[in-house]
């Protein structure tokens, strides 16, 4: 329990249905100095989850995750974006600190299921999108262990927002009106490259340059650039220009037109698979390269090493490295990996 609506929700209607609910918040981050509104982070989200078992009638507990939240989120952040990549920390948090450890208390408690306020669906032990697709967060458990997505349930996952809040509303639940949070847990200003050399880290400084290699400006690191960003480049007028690649090792940024945002494909690594792929050949699918892109079809061949590559019926924008692959057969999901990088 977050804090947040979502969760908290959730909670309500399993104890509703007559579920003997234990409610456990992660203490997984501290950041002194920063805004922390909203976030699960604060500890007016840790009260906020309090005054719902409260209301509830049901046991609460708050559990110090910060170090494994470190070691498994915050540093691998860090490092990718110091050399070049854009993370996604909620696929790590989900696999190796939230629902990891949830499962392991489960176990200590006797509990027999998981329940979290994501929105997605499980069904006869498959992972399934999320019933409202602009809330779907079935691209972020794609690495969860199968033994314990069989035992996860989601309340929300067949709702949407509006329907969330009636809920928690009817049922009595404190902060059924408290609003969304947009941002990292970790973020909460949105300034990634400042928490990131916070974190004591920098990229490589060096020079933005164009397709032909010719220096447009000098800029002060990678970790403040992404593939498919546009502003904050720091060039001034003339025609619309993108991050098309980030190059660590030799510290350079290359920008061009919107064109050469688009690749046919990409290679993925660290691969989970979660439902059959069939044989160990080309197989078709859908995939989606970031929380909110649209999936896209793709025949993806499985390589010796247990990654895969992706090719795109049509060519993809902004494929970026360390992002999330996330394979899907309609609303189903079959696995997924981390983007290594993409087929020219």
């Amino acid at each position: 329990m977050s804090g947040g609506v979502d969760s908290s929700v959730a909670a309500a209607l399993l104890h509703e249905q007559g579920f003997d609910c234990v409610g456990v918040t992660l203490h997984l981050w501290d950041a002194e100095g920063e805004q922390k509104v909203g976030r699960c982070c604060a500890p007016e989200d840790r009260e906020d989850a309090r005054r719902t078992c409260d209301a509830l009638g049901i046991p609460h507990y708050v559990i110090d995750e910060r170090t494994a939240f470190r070691e498994t989120v915050i540093d691998p952040f860090v490092a990718g974006y110091a050399a070049g990549a854009t993370p996604s920390p909620c696929v790590a948090c989900n696999q190796h600190v939230k629902l990891g450890r949830l499962a392991q208390l489960a176990d200590a408690m006797g509990c027999t299921k998981i329940a979290t306020g994501h929105y997605a669906r499980m069904d006869a032990g498959v992972l399934r999108r999320g019933a409202d697709p602009k809330k779907d967060q079935s691209y972020f458990l794609f690495g969860v262990p199968k033994p314990i997505l069989e035992r996860l349930v989601f309340p929300v996952g067949a709702m949407d927002k509006p329907r969330v809040r009636e809920e928690g509303k009817r049922l009595g639940v404190p902060n059924w009106d408290k609003r969304d949070s947009q941002e990292l847990c970790f973020v909460p200003d949105g300034d990634v490259a400042g928490f990131v050399e916070r974190e004591g880290a920098r990229g490589a400084r060096g020079e933005i340059v164009d397709e032909a290699g010719q220096s447009l400006a000098a800029h002060e690191g990678v970790h403040h650039f992404t593939v498919g960003q546009r502003r904050g480049l720091g060039l001034g007028g003339g025609p619309p220009r993108y991050v098309l690649k980030v190059l660590p090792d030799r510290g350079e940024v290359v920008v061009g037109g919107e064109r050469g945002l688009y690749a046919s494909g990409l290679v993925a690594e660290g691969v989970r698979w979660i439902g059959s792929v069939g044989s160990a050949g080309p197989f078709d699918a859908e995939i989606q390269i970031r929380h909110h892109h649209a999936p896209a079809r793709a025949r993806i061949e499985i390589d010796a090493e247990g990654g895969f590559v992706a090719r795109f019926v049509e060519p993809q924008r902004a494929i970026a490295r360390g992002q999330a692959a996330v394979v899907y057969d309609g609303d189903t999901v079959i696995g997924g990996g981390v983007i290594r990088g993409v087929v020219e």
